[in-house]
């Protein structure tokens, strides 16, 4: 895992003063956690693992285990790809090589820019849209390659400030 720059962990202070001492609410501080820095820092883990008792090896698990959690930032835009069933037979395998060839990452990876992250999920549950994609919580559906190409592109155009091509 590359070296992560330190966390402002005064972010965290409000969350732990709430649940620190609170029974079983490692998920609920963790899922606090990551909406405050957008993924779970591992000094942020350190701090939890120190003000719950809970040993660092159970935080890291438990962060590892669940799929909801991220041990490294992702992009500006988190592309969610079904895989679902549905999305499988209608074309998201072509959705995903679309995705890749426009720029340039597979599932899991990041555009060196950091505007764009690629995650493959097991089902988005917009069956009868399907294939979809949601990126920032909006969702995409009936893509093709070219749509989801154009929609990427329009993304990156209004975060540089101009038109899509």
């Amino acid at each position: 895992m590359p070296q992560q720059a330190p966390s402002d962990l005064s972010l965290i202070e409000p969350v732990l003063d709430t649940y620190a001492e609170v029974p079983g609410s490692l998920i609920a501080i963790l899922q606090e956690t990551q909406d405050l820095y957008g993924y779970l820092p591992i000094d942020v883990m350190e701090l939890i693992s120190q003000r719950t008792g809970t040993p660092i090896a159970t935080v890291i698990g438990v962060a590892t285990f669940y799929a909801q959690f991220r041990l490294q930032p992702v992009g500006k835009y988190l592309i969610m790809l079904c895989q679902g069933t549905a999305c499988h037979v209608n074309g998201s395998e072509l959705i995903s090589a679309a995705i890749t060839d426009e720029l340039g990452i597979e599932d899991g990876q990041t555009t060196e820019d950091g505007l764009f992250s690629l995650k493959h999920v097991a089902c988005l549950g917009c069956c009868s849209l399907s294939p979809v994609m949601m990126i920032n919580g909006k969702v995409y559906s009936s893509l093709t390659p070219d749509k989801a190409k154009k929609v990427l592109r329009t993304l990156r155009a209004e975060a540089e400030g101009g038109d899509a091509a």
